[in-house]
């Protein structure tokens, strides 16, 4: 959430970051006034509880007619108290509950406007002519069977339309992306952790996900908890509730799990094999920073992914995301896409954001500076989500014959293995 102190302070910066991203300005105002109610409510608690206490004075001291007249007082006075700590809980209930409807503040930076009013920052690597190669470029689902490494037939028939088997090779480029990613991580100082892929409610609404990305989530009724889609939302929640050093600063961690989405309003979109799905694997970055580093590290992050990138050998371009595309949580966020020869564009790899202190504010995280507490900012960046990243290596380094290039960041992880043959019909 944000600063309720910047709002009444700037509400016209608030209303702008409301408008570019597309969401409703009016919710500006009505938390203003709700905010309004709340302290004002809370002063007249509070001088009615003054008056209470001084009245519980008097009336041991009183007698007759006067203490009678007290003791009525007193009761109206209880009256009063117990309406304005009512009035004072609704208030600040309407405040909250207004408060976390707010999207994060938008950085200035950020091209406003829709999905497609992105910048592109800079283009990397060469797209290759297929055509003076003397061949046409399979897709990866054909190039998938090829080497007999997905089975989304298999999939379907076992859990439905979006699901997939990662079979032979498939299921070793897999584990040979995962270790290298996480080898990576290691060597840039992030520590590494496998976290829960169910997590309670206060820590999906914490990271912003149960607001404009809740149809995208899955819920156990029967538990209420949430299956994540990203291992984002528990590492955001490990320091929940916390207060952490300033020394301790940054705080970098690589998570891997499984990641549930539910791909609401995707009919139709990206059915053929596994480029979206329900169901896949991913390493995460996450860093904890204090909130005059947060852009810093941004760029740290974007940096990162663009080693992972061009270590695969895939042509890739990166760009600003647009504000009305942006996440709740983020302020400002970098996509990084690789080239998908047989789509003929750039798709989605990897996105980080900077998230400022909007997801430690909600979680109740700070940071110590010697007398001083503070909310700290949190950021994320995918390093490695697993089945668009091997839809992008069968097809940029497939081979007339079928035959799939392995990246020499990946050999050491696949017994030093340099192609991935077809298999035996």
């Amino acid at each position: 959430m944000i600063d309720l102190r910047l709002l009444r302070e700037d509400p016209d910066r608030v209303r702008a970051s409301q408008r570019a991203r597309g969401e409703d300005v009016a919710l500006v105002d009505s938390l203003l006034s709700a905010d309004e109610r709340r302290r004002s409510s809370g002063v007249r608690f509070d001088e009615l509880r003054a008056e209470q206490k001084a009245l519980g004075k008097l009336i041991p001291k009183a007698s007759g007619d006067e203490k009678a007249e007290l003791l009525k007082k007193a009761g109206q006075l209880a009256a009063d108290v117990k309406a304005a700590d009512a009035d004072r809980d609704a208030a600040a209930a309407e405040t909250q509950e207004l408060l976390l409807r707010l999207g994060n503040l938008v950085h200035p930076d950020v091209p406003v406007g829709g999905e497609e009013d992105f910048v592109t920052l800079e283009t990397h690597g060469t797209i290759r002519d297929f055509t003076a190669e003397g061949f046409e470029p399979r897709d990866h689902l054909e190039l998938g069977q090829i080497l007999g490494a997905i089975d989304v037939e298999r999939g379907a028939k076992v859990s439905g339309s979006r699901f997939y088997f990662l079979t032979g090779v498939g299921a070793l480029l897999e584990l040979a992306l995962v270790n290298a990613a996480m080898a990576q991580a290691t060597a840039a100082g992030f520590t590494p952790m496998l976290t829960p892929a169910l997590v309670r409610p206060q820590s999906m609404a914490g990271t912003g996900f149960l607001g404009q990305a809740a149809q995208d989530v899955y819920h156990l009724a029967s538990d209420d908890l949430y299956l994540v889609g990203t291992s984002e939302v528990a590492l955001a929640a490990y320091h929940m509730d916390e207060i952490l050093d300033a020394e301790k600063l940054p705080l970098r961690y690589a998570g891997f799990s499984p990641c549930f989405r539910r791909e609401a309003g995707s009919h139709g979109k990206d059915t053929r094999g596994i480029f979206r799905v329900h169901q896949f694997d991913k390493v995460e970055m996450f860093s904890y920073v204090a909130p005059e580093d947060s852009q810093a590290e941004h760029q740290r992050l974007l940096e990162w992914e663009k080693q992972w990138l061009t270590s695969l050998e895939l042509p890739y371009r990166v760009i600003d995301v647009a504000s009305a595309d942006l996440g709740a949580s983020a302020s400002r966020k970098f996509d990084c896409e690789a080239w998908i020869p047989t789509q003929g564009k750039y798709r989605e790899l990897t996105s980080t954001s900077d998230c400022t202190e909007f997801q430690s504010r909600r979680l109740s995280i700070r940071v110590r500076e010697g007398k001083q507490v503070r909310p700290l900012a949190t950021l994320n960046g995918t390093l490695c989500a697993v089945p668009r990243t091997i839809v992008a290596i069968l097809e940029n380094h497939q081979q007339a014959d079928g035959s799939v290039r392995v990246p020499e960041v990946l050999r050491p992880y696949l017994g030093g293995r340099e192609v991935l043959e077809p298999v035996a019909k």
